[in-house]
Order: C-alpha cells, then structure tokens, then sequence
C-alpha cells in the first residue's frame, strides 16, 4: 500500500490515503463535473438577470446593471466565510454539501416564484406587468439564497479538488497546474451550456422552465459530487487562519511594546520540537527575513509561555502569516479585472439588446446567449497548453512556460484593449443609430473575446499563483480572497455606475441613460480602459517587488551561512 505523504489527508474511512484508491485524475473528475453542472445552474440565471429586470420588473437598464453586479458581488465577497468555515469546522467535503443545499433550495425557491406568478408565463424580452413588492422581496430571498450557497462553495472545491494531488509527489505535482486548467475549463463549459440552451428555454417556454433546469443542475451537482465519496483524499478541518493570524499580531506586538529586539540572525526564535508542526495539518515552515517585525511573535520571553499561542507563537505559525500577508499586493492589483469583467453580464448585454442579433435566415439569438463570444475563449487553453507552452518552455526554461505572475500580467493587458475595443465599437453603434441603421451583433465579438481572453489568463494564472504561495494551512483562505475580488470587482462597478451616473448628469442627461442610443457608454469603456491602464502599470510594480517563498528561504540560507548562532530556540 502507497500512502500520500501528507499524513493529515485520510480515505472515506478515517484511514490514511491510499495512492493507488484515492485522489488524482479518479477524484478530481468528480470535482469537474460538479463545477460544470453548478456554473451551469448559476450562469443560465446570471446572464438573463439584467433582461428580467429590465423587461420584467420595469427598471431602467443603469439600476438594472447595478443590482445585477451588487448581487454577483454578494455571491463572490462571502467565499472568506466559507474557507474559514471549511477551515475551522468543517473541512471541505461537508462544506461543499452544506452550501450545496443551500445553493439548490435558492434555485427551488426561485423555480417556485416563477410557477406561481403570472409574471413570468408569458414575460420572455417583452414588457409586461411588473412584479409586486410581495413577489419582488421573494425572488430576492431566492437570489440570497444563490448568493450565500455560491459564497461556500467557491472557495472550497477547487482547493478540495488539488488535495486530489500530493505535493510530494513528483509526478502527481505535475498533474496540478493541469487540473486548474481543466477546472477553469469546466466553468466555462457550465456557462455555455447556461446561456445557451437555459437561456434559450427561458426565452421560448417561459421562466419557470429555465429556472426550473437550473434547479435540476443545481441538484444533479449535488449527486455528482457524493458520486465520487469512495475515491477523495479528505483533509482534517485545521483550525481558524484568522485566529491563528490575530494571535502572531498580538504576541507581536506585545513583545515589542515589552521592549524585545531582534538581533539579526542572533535571536533563537521559538519551534516545537516535534515532527509536525502545532497547527494540525501543516508541515513545518522554514524561516524567511521578510516582515521582521512578526518574529517577534515567536521570541520567548517567558519559558512559561510557551503554550500560549497568544504570548508566543512558533516560527511555523508567524510564516503562515507572513504567506497571506505577501500575497496581498498582489490579489489588490488584480481587481480592476474584475471591475471591467462585471461588463460582460451588463452593459454589453444592454447593447446587445438593441443590436441586430439575427443568425442565418430568420433565427435571433437570445439576448442572454451572447456572451458566450467571450466563453469560447475556453479553446485557447489547449492551445495555450499544447503549442504554447513547450516553445516558452525552452525559451525561458521555467517548466510552465512562464510563471504564473508574467500570466497574470499578460491578462491585465489584454484587458486594457478589451475595455478600448468596447468603447470604439460603441461609438460606431452610435453613428450607425444616428443614420437610422442597425448594427450587428457580431461586432461586440472583439470585447467579448479580448475580455474572455483576459480572464483566461489572469485568472488561471491567480490560481496557480495563490496555491502555490500559500501554506497547508491558508490555501483556503487564500483562495477564497481571489473570488473574494470579484465580488468586490463587482461591487466597485456598481459604485462606478453610481458615480458617473450622478456627475455627468443623471439618467436624464449623463452618459448612463436607460436608452443606450442617447447615452454615452463609450465615454464610461474609456474610463475603465484608463483604470485597467494604471492598473496594469501597478502591478508590474508589484510584480517586480514580490519575493516568493522559494526566493525567500534561499535569501534566508544564504544569510545562515554569515552565522554559527542556533536559529530555534528549545521549547
């Protein structure tokens, strides 16, 4: 039998993992397929949310947008519950279930409002009576049901899914940086099929239908991943990071308050002496210069202390600090993207919605179905993987081709010209309804393609790089603070909306009308190409200045050498 080397990963029994039964491409397979149905689920009802306002309840198309993306946000921000939730109590398995439930009875809950008003039976994208303030709060109890259920799910599968594959495994390792690639796969093959077909259904027989289909998803997702039960590498819930966080500032600064100094290298930093380190779970973590100042946390001033996580903590416990502290200007300098990519559920969806969208003879894609122009990116990954990879590969040497900062950073500048193709488009829909003519559809396809292409790069690329920094025990955590961004990405759209709206000079006369031909949306794209053109400019400052933990230890080892005093002191 072939344990995992992580101890703290165990079978379906309580027993340690066996390699040759549990985790890689068995278990994670199943992860995939859960993603798929419940991006699915949430997509189908996403991409139609700004048409139903609209059109439904009679909103102007800037409210509409704002309420859309303040609920996408409210989705995304509370995925840090949820990894301190699966952290601390309930590890990531009975998470996942939890909010699963939760994420389904939403989806039931708004599949029943649908059956039970007239609203909805005859509504596809033309106006009618508008809902009631009874049936408007229960939809919106529906749609918070979706949001808190998504907020626990996010964070934990995709790092439940890469505890499928053992660190110290040479060849599982390597399997990693392919599963995030087929996960943001499967994301995106959910949001085909949601703004394609479901969509489609809610335009042609009605909303309770589409709703109804993806209530059925949301279910089957739920199946899927209790299918593959007898094959997952489960991990032991670690304890709360956040506590664990609070207690290295505390013990630091107690200690500095009490006049303790670090000497260079000559000051013994406190480490139990054991195999493991105290916080369960995690491997021990070698000591790294940066953020000096923390190390004071793990200098013992009183032996009696050395229990009390809250007078002394170990040097494990101050780097899992350090690790989330590090990644930080990092995670900040990527949320402009995700500003920018709010658009593709909104503002371009309001342009579609007075575009020519016929296809062929006579068939008229569905306003909510054009969007996925910017899903079909997808196919850039195997490109990327298959073509790309091994020429950067022997050019640079590094076995991704490139690192997964460089692939965020080429991200953030595609999504400068992402945002500019939408204003140039806009303005010559624009000339084109000054002459009494319709535009197609299909020259939204640049800003769909060039934002798609961004997130495939940044985001993939965000993955990699906060699983790779993090330590055993804030991957989760870590993780959920890249979703944690979109919702804040999306949340600063609404507020951008909000600003732009009043200063140039309502809904009456600024830039951001309810009717998109007397507005001016192209001069709001130029704002957000401006924003991501700084932005990308700070990151490569970020970029530049971020040491990783590899680089980190060696600069550690190498300073070592200059000193013959013991790093650790004895417990």
């Amino acid at each position: 039998m072939e344990l995992v080397s992580n101890h703290s990963f165990l079978d379906v029994h309580g027993r340690i993992a066996d390699k040759r039964t549990t985790g890689g491409w068995k278990a994670s397979s199943f992860i995939i397929g859960n993603e798929v149905t419940e991006r699915l689920a949430f997509f189908a009802i996403a991409a139609n949310m700004v048409s139903y306002l609209v059109y439904v309840r009679s909103e102007s198309l800037p409210d509409a947008v704002t309420h859309v993306t303040g609920w996408i946000g409210a989705a995304y921000v509370p995925t840090l519950f949820g990894a301190f939730l699966a952290d601390a109590y309930l590890g990531h398995f009975r998470t996942i279930l939890l909010f699963s439930a939760i994420y389904a009875a939403g989806m039931i809950l708004l599949t029943f409002s649908a059956s039970q008003t007239t609203i909805w039976r005859h509504c596809g994208f033309t106006a009618c009576e508008a809902a009631t303030k009874g049936q408007t709060f229960f939809i919106y109890c529906a749609l918070a049901l979706i949001a808190l259920g998504t907020g626990g799910i996010k964070p934990c599968i995709s790092s439940f899914g890469a505890h499928q594959f053992d660190d110290a495994d040479h060849k599982e390792v390597q399997m990693k940086p392919l599963f995030f690639d087929c996960f943001f796969v499967a994301i995106n093959v959910g949001a085909i099929f949601g703004i394609t077909l479901l969509v489609y259904a809610q335009q042609t027989v009605g909303f309770r239908w589409g709703f109804g289909l993806s209530a059925a998803a949301a279910i089957c997702s739920i199946l899927i991943v209790v299918a593959g039960v007898p094959y997952y590498r489960f991990k032991k819930p670690m304890g709360s990071p956040f506590t664990r966080f609070l207690q290295v500032v505390v013990a630091s600064t107690r200690n500095h308050l009490n006049g303790v100094y670090l000497t260079n290298h000559e000051t013994p930093l406190f480490e139990v002496q054991t195999t493991e380190s105290d916080v369960v779970g995690s491997t021990k973590l070698p000591h790294t210069p940066q953020y000096r100042f923390f190390d004071k946390a793990a200098v013992m001033v009183n032996a009696e202390d050395k229990s009390n996580r809250w007078r002394i903590c170990t040097v494990t416990q101050v780097e899992e600090f350090k690790a989330f502290i590090r990644v930080l200007p990092v995670w900040a300098s990527t949320i402009a993207l995700s500003l920018s990519y709010a658009q593709p559920l909104t503002f371009f969806l309001g342009q579609a919605n007075i575009m020519d969208r016929t296809l062929g003879v006579s068939f008229v894609i569905p306003t909510g179905s054009v969007p996925v122009f910017g899903a079909i990116t997808l196919i850039l990954l195997p490109i990327y993987e298959k073509l790309i990879v091994p020429f950067l590969r022997n050019l640079t040497g590094h076995h991704r081709g490139i690192t997964s900062l460089q692939r965020i950073g080429v991200g953030l500048f595609v999504s400068v010209f992402a945002t500019a193709s939408a204003a140039l488009v806009e303005m010559k829909r624009r000339n084109y309804y000054s002459v009494q003519l319709s535009m197609s559809v299909f020259w939204l396809l640049p800003q769909f393609l060039l934002m798609g292409s961004a997130e495939v790069f940044t985001y993939v690329g965000q993955w990699e790089f906060f699983y790779d920094e993090a330590t055993d025990g804030t991957r989760s955590i870590i993780s959920a603070m890249c979703l944690c961004g979109i919702g804040i990405g999306n949340w600063l759209s609404t507020a951008l909306v909000k600003i732009i709206e009043a200063a140039s000079g309502g809904q009456d006369k600024g830039w951001l009308r309810d009717n998109l031909n007397e507005s001016r949306l192209d001069n709001f794209y130029w704002v957000l190409t401006a924003i991501n053109g700084v932005n990308f400019l700070v990151y490569l400052v970020v970029a530049h200045c971020h040491r990783g933990n590899g680089a980190l230890v060696m600069d550690e080892a190498m300073a070592d050498d200059e000193f013959t005093n013991p790093k650790y002191s004895q417990p």
